[in-house]
């Protein structure tokens, strides 16, 4: 079991560090806890924060899925700083460095630092509405290419976690991971669990002994302790597991046991629906809107370069209320005219869908919007100058499509 885990693990953190180094990929955008940041701006303002997208809500989804069946295994097989941590562990206890048993009473109390952790990084997201932790996240350490936009603090929480893995259990899943107090409510009555029957248990104690979250498994009937990373540790260590002394599955009206085929088999279930979710189904990442919608509107999509985070689609939608000759908003008092945009910023040519009244502007109009000068008038002070959008859209040329208007005209 242990090695097959293994194996999993490999994969994901291999996975990661690819896409980071060779591929240069935003590993971000796959982060499920981005998810949790990020679900009151979007669903209030309809905006991501920048370098996320939707599909941190799809692998939420799917983490959450997978937590409510299997407990949190995503910790155990997937979680890159639960992989490294682990690791470095067994090569401590392999190496024969002293190694520190908590107890019970303060690994509890302990544990209550995790919800602290992700009250605190809550709080300074809304506040700030931007990853506020980002600089200082040991998970940003590993995936950031070590960016301007990291910080020193990064280092030294990732630098704490190593050399308390060296001697203590996985430390940071155990009491100060955000993540983990997410899942704990789900994991708490998660589908899976061990089952201890103890006519055939040999009260040897090796399946506690094992337990990287120090669950007393050889004291319960059955394991429903949120902390449970469904690992399999304690079934592999115990030597009547054969016998039916320790066993890993549903509850029994589904069945005595699964196998660990099982257990992988949703893992990678659950990650690859919701990895097909954010290629099948790209929700926008920014929607923005202004005006009351008409009965008919019309939809012009197009692909625009220099859209790379939620600061540039503000700055577009800005564009697109312009009150000049390219205007799509309205600049006659009492009047709204509308307009939404939906966009998908990204690093290259950015999708975007904008949603207009027919009545007042067309399609040439809306692009016009998108690439010509705005002249801005601001405030009382009469300050004026010319405003030069940032963005190009693929296969259109303003002075082209000048040109074309001139010979239509002629």
């Amino acid at each position: 079991m242990t090695k097959s885990r293994r194996v999993v693990q490999f994969a994901f953190l291999a996975l990661t560090l690819a896409g980071v180094f060779l591929l240069g990929a935003n590993c971000e955008l796959w982060c499920p806890f981005g998810g949790v940041e990020a679900l009151h701006e979007y669903f209030t303002e309809g905006t991501m924060l920048c370098s996320l997208g939707i599909s941190n809500f799809y692998l939420l989804g799917g983490v959450l899925a997978m937590t409510l069946l299997l407990r949190r295994a995503f910790c155990s097989h997937v979680c890159p700083v639960g992989t490294v941590s682990e690791w470095l562990g067994k090569g401590s206890a392999a190496a024969r460095l002293p190694q520190l048993r908590i107890s019970g009473g303060v690994d509890r109390a302990m544990g209550l630092l995790k919800y602290v952790v992700l009250g605190l990084v809550l709080w300074a997201t809304l506040s700030t509405r931007e990853l506020a932790f980002r600089g200082a996240c040991p998970a940003y350490a590993l995936i950031s290419r070590h960016g301007t936009d990291i910080t020193a603090w990064a280092y030294v929480v990732a630098g704490a976690i190593v050399l308390v893995s060296l001697v203590v259990v996985l430390p940071f899943c155990r009491w100060f991971c955000p993540l983990a107090a997410v899942l704990n409510p789900l994991s708490r009555v998660g589908l899976a669990r061990v089952k201890r029957e103890g006519v055939s248990c040999a009260d040897c104690g090796r399946c506690a002994d094992v337990c990287p979250m120090a669950i007393a498994v050889d004291q319960l009937p059955q394991v429903t302790a949120a902390r449970c990373t469904s690992c399999l540790s304690c079934v592999e260590a115990c030597p009547k597991a054969r016998d039916g002394a320790l066993r890993w599955g549903p509850p029994g009206w589904l069945g005595a046991r699964w196998s660990q085929a099982v257990l992988l088999g949703v893992v990678g279930m659950c990650l690859g629906a919701a990895a097909a979710a954010a290629y099948m189904v790209p929700l926008p990442s920014y929607v923005k809107s202004h005006g009351t919608p008409p009965a008919e509107t019309a939809t012009v999509e197009m692909l625009v370069s220099n859209l790379n985070c939620r600061g540039r689609a503000n700055l577009l939608f800005w564009y697109l209320e312009r009150d000049d000759m390219y205007q799509l908003g309205s600049t006659v008092p009492n009047e709204s005219r509308y307009v939404k945009l939906e966009a998908w910023p990204g690093p290259d040519w950015a999708r975007i869908r904008v949603t207009f009244d027919p009545a007042a502007a067309d399609a040439d109009t809306v692009r016009r919007a998108v690439t010509e000068p705005y002249f801005n008038l601001r405030g009382d002070q009469l300050e004026t100058r010319w405003m030069e959008p940032p963005f190009g859209i693929e296969g259109y040329d303003p002075l082209a499509a000048d040109l074309d208007g001139l010979d239509s005209h002629d």
